[in-house]
């Protein structure tokens, strides 16, 4: 081969914010760099809060659920890139909170779910806030979710994250999974054009929407004749349901007041791929 076929001198083989393949490292090996600058994974902490939650595999009393939120969160950290770091459950006393949150000293992130919506035992910004959490903002327009707060406590960025196990989830998949992502030194997932944007037609109708941002569970099929992605709602779509969101294959993204939808309307989506 003629020298500068593949590559040339100077010529940047590797940008920057790429998750590295195998195929980059021979790349670089090709190019004699034996050894690249790179991100460590973003160490994300992890707490549940709520008298109402247990481990899974501990007795259940009355009044009490298992903490789905801990691990499910913990598995899209991982998926996502970052390591998780889980702190377990605080209890509803400002005492166990603060005990509990100060073991995400060194995290990169503390992501704690529940305890941010402002009722009687919602003690996140509260006790925080005596501590020096400066929060940046609290709520969100969208459901599932609303009770979403960013801020920080020194340098530790904080994300509260709503305790209804689908409105933490979703919120997650929203301004959780991007957060990692930029702690990787990667774009958020938001860059996508306009016309980039996945979409697919409704099987169903759907009532106007009212001044929040809603996303509905969906599954997915497609059509064989024009091969058009197919999106189905689940009728049922309470936030307390998480086998749907298991089982859902996208989000179907409704805008602030968008109107009633009939079958075969195109709307947008989220995909899941977890």
């Amino acid at each position: 081969r003629q020298p500068g076929v593949d590559f040339k001198t100077g010529q940047i083989g590797i940008a920057a914010g790429r998750l590295l393949s195998g195929r980059d490292l021979g790349l670089a090996a090709a190019m004699n760099v034996p050894w690249l600058r790179v991100r460590r994974r973003p160490r994300v902490a992890v707490l549940s809060t709520g008298n109402e939650l247990v481990l899974p595999g501990e007795p259940l009393g009355a009044n009490q659920v298992f903490d789905a939120n801990g691990v499910a969160l913990a598995g899209l950290i991982a998926s996502a890139g970052g390591i998780p770091v889980n702190l377990g459950i605080a209890s509803d006393t400002p005492e166990s909170l603060l005990a509990c949150a100060g073991a995400a000293e060194g995290a990169d992130l503390l992501v704690i779910s529940g305890g941010a919506s402002g009722g009687d035992y919602d003690l996140v910004r509260q006790v925080l806030g005596e501590r020096g959490l400066a929060i940046e903002f609290w709520k969100a327009a969208m459901r599932p979710g609303g009770p979403l707060m960013f801020g920080r406590a020194g340098s530790l960025p904080v994300l509260g994250l709503p305790g209804n196990p689908v409105s933490c989830l979703v919120s997650a998949l929203l301004f959780l999974r991007p957060a990692v992502q930029v702690l990787l030194g990667r774009s958020p997932v938001d860059d996508r054009a306009a016309e980039a944007v996945p979409s697919a037609r409704l099987s169903a109708p759907l009532e106007a929407n009212d001044e929040r941002q809603s996303y509905l569970r969906a599954t997915l099929s497609r059509e064989h004749a024009s091969g058009n992605l197919i999106a189905t709602p689940f009728p049922h779509q309470d936030s307390s349901m998480l086998s749907r969101l298991a089982w859902a294959d996208c989000l179907v993204v409704r805008e602030p007041l968008a109107p009633a939808a009939v079958v075969g309307d195109r709307v947008e989506i989220i995909p899941l791929i977890e």
